[in-house]
């Protein structure tokens, strides 16, 4: 090997024991995982028991036929009757068996027995199809019952939510309590299903419970001795799975993250481009082992602990049928009880083993109910509870000494804001990122309240005031404007049309450029826009923006009053920029104008400009002053004016 490749290895081998030791003092990499909520659901899963489980079915039951009745007084009414004329009937069936037993063994000619168990037969087999029909009465208005109660939960929960304060949203972990509600919403269809064949299974047990008890009271505990065993490894195979369904909670999280990463439209061109499918691939496989190695686990606890309890129910079974038979040998029951017995005790088995099962589902469900009832909770106390005083369209908005901190921040947002803004005046924001621009905007449109000091209309402080008479005389175009699957039509009035109809509508398209987006649609104002697999036409982003614009515009023009426009340009062209501002000074006259851009340029067009840093203002001033005077606006001008790139590299002869 020549004397450079030597210094070349050494270099190499230099490098990757650099590399090592770097590897080596480098933190670990966190792990992709979601955060989910809070952990006492793992609490209660450990806790799960077969006392813990009579206790809550109860409370349970009374939740969900309280949900039903809500939706459906005279079916649940129904449900419950046709539920309990069926264990009557039940048990009735019961005692006919022992008639018809008795008359079948009997001596005697067989036709004078056949007439002899004739009324016992007629009983079991009258009984036998009334309860088949009941059986499907029951079905159908269970099935009826359940969909309802499913909307019944997610319409409270949907109606707690748009109630409560934006600040609400700030909270730690309300969006995660948030997701396992709506969860809880999601199970609570299943809620009656397994509250009524609880019931059904309970009726069952009462009438098989009764009829041992009146052939042979030693039969009752020796049948709820069989019983135990099985019951008890039936919750806690119940337990295993469930808080194996925990564990496993975050990955099937992330399973469900990577997948919309790999195959969603908006990421499937770097997908392909950057070539990271095989990367997010591998986190997917990573992340489904995980669940693999939980689920293996708890199958097998599961098994283990469904042998034991089928063992111990085995042996507890044949002391039944031996006390059953010294019963007999004894002549303590007769023959037609003793077979009598043998149908009620396979029908309580079955009876308790209904309760077991569905009662451990329900209690799994129930835990889901928890998290929709606490949040429903949590977000009626964020309800939206200020003032009634009906505001007018605002003349002055003064902001006076005005903190805003965040929740769990280390610094406020803002720190002692005082600004005043005046109806037909356009006052300009700037500042860098996070310096506390659009955070000033949400209190002075009302959507938030001050930590400290005062927002006030025309002398009004916001929290005197209607919020939502307030919002009235509100247009905003946020940052991150919302691309309604509605109508061309209906993405600018929202649902609140003007009295002239379309010509208002257009008439606001036709102030930023959405006009000529209409005109290109398939069906004008008719079209629907949403993605594809939703029927609707697709927009680019510019002009999805041209439409977030437009609609602020025409709640502008119908209930004029304050106009917040956060970046309303950021996506559109120079063409659709200028007609904007074109317009917004003609827009100004009657209204109090905000405007936040980065785009330096565009800010001619306001009367003053403030100037924002760290959450406090720095400087204000009209754009001659402010252009000229020493500042953080003349270097933000300076900066975005600056553009001495380097030109094109000249071919060089080699």
């Amino acid at each position: 090997m020549s004397e450079q490749n030597v210094k070349q290895q050494t270099r190499q081998d230099r490098h990757q024991d650099q590399e090592q030791d770097q590897d080596q003092d480098r933190p670990t990499e966190e792990e992709l995982r979601f955060a989910g909520a809070s952990d006492h659901r793992k609490a209660a899963g450990r806790s799960m028991s077969a006392l813990a489980m009579l206790r809550r079915l109860p409370q349970l039951i009374r939740r969900a036929l309280a949900l039903a009745w809500r939706v459906d007084r005279g079916s649940t009414a129904l449900l419950l009757a046709c539920q309990a004329v069926s264990g009557v009937l039940g048990a009735l069936a019961l005692y006919a068996t022992t008639g018809t037993i008795a008359a079948l063994i009997t001596a005697g000619p067989v036709v004078g027995r056949l007439h002899q168990a004739a009324p016992s037969l007629l009983l079991l087999t009258g009984s036998s199809g009334v309860r088949a029909l009941l059986g499907a009465v029951i079905a159908g208005l269970s099935e009826r019952l359940s969909p309802r109660i499913g909307r019944e939960a997610e319409m409270e929960l949907l109606t707690v939510a748009t109630a409560a304060e934006l600040a609400a949203y700030d909270n730690p972990g309300y969006n995660d309590r948030w997701d396992a509600a709506d969860r809880g919403a999601d199970t609570a269809k299943e809620l009656l299903g397994d509250a009524q064949n609880i019931l059904a299974a309970a009726v069952s047990l009462a009438a098989a419970a009764g009829v041992l008890t009146a052939l042979h009271p030693l039969l009752l505990p020796f049948l709820l001795l069989a019983s135990l065993p099985q019951g008890v490894a039936a919750v806690r195979s119940a337990r295993i799975h469930y808080l194996a369904m925990l564990d496993t909670t975050e990955d099937r999280r992330v399973l469900g993250m990577l997948r919309w990463y790999l195959v969603d439209k908006n990421t499937a061109d770097q997908v392909r481009s950057d070539t990271v499918a095989e990367h997010l691939l591998d986190k997917y496989r990573q992340a489904g082992a995980r669940i693999d190695r939980t689920t293996d686990r708890a199958s097998w606890q599961s098994a283990r602990v469904t042998l034991l309890g089928s063992t111990a129910a085995g042996f507890a079974t044949a002391l039944v049928w031996t006390v059953l038979l010294v019963l007999l040998a004894k002549g303590l029951v007769g023959v037609a009880s003793a077979g009598t017995a043998v149908f009620a005790l396979r029908t309580a088995a079955n009876g308790l083993q209904g309760m077991v099962s569905h009662g451990a589902r329900l209690y799994r469900v129930g835990l889901y109910l928890d998290d929709w009832a606490a949040f429903l909770d949590e977000a009626g106390g964020h309800r939206i509870e200020r003032g009634r005083t009906l505001p007018e369209p605002p003349e002055v908005v003064e902001v006076r000494d005005v903190t805003y901190t965040y929740q769990d921040a280390d610094a406020p947002a803002l720190d002692r804001v005082s600004l005043t803004v005046r109806r037909g005046e356009i006052v300009a924001l700037i500042g860098e990122n996070g310096s506390g621009k659009s955070t000033l905007l949400k209190l002075v449109s009302a959507l938030y309240l001050p930590t400290r000091g005062t927002v006030s209309w025309d002398g009004l402080p916001t929290g005197e005031l209607d919020a939502h008479a307030a919002w009235r005389y509100t247009a905003r175009v946020p940052q991150e404007f919302a691309r309604w699957p509605l109508t061309a039509r209906e993405n600018v009035h929202l649902g609140q049309p003007s009295a002239d109809g379309d010509t208002a509508v257009l008439a606001a398209t036709a102030l930023c450029g959405a006009d000529e987006v209409v005109a290109g649609l398939r069906s004008g104002l008719d079209t629907l826009l949403a993605r594809q697999w939703w029927g609707g036409q697709e927009l680019s982003a510019g002009q999805w923006q041209r439409f977030a614009v437009a609609r602020s515009f025409f709640r502008s023009t119908r209930n004029p009053g304050l106009l917040i426009l956060d970046e309303p340009t950021s996506a559109l062209d120079p063409r659709a920029e200028h007609r904007i501002f074109k317009n917004l000074r003609a827009l100004a006259r009657d209204r109090a104008v905000l405007l936040v851009t980065h785009n330096l340029s565009n800010v001619v067009v306001a009367d003053r400009i403030v100037v924002m840093a760290g959450g406090r203002i720095v400087q204000q001033g009209s754009w001659a002053e402010l252009s000229v005077r020493p500042g953080l606006f003349r270097e933000l001008l300076d900066l975005q004016r600056d553009r001495g790139v380097p030109g094109p590299r000249t071919a060089t002869a080699s």
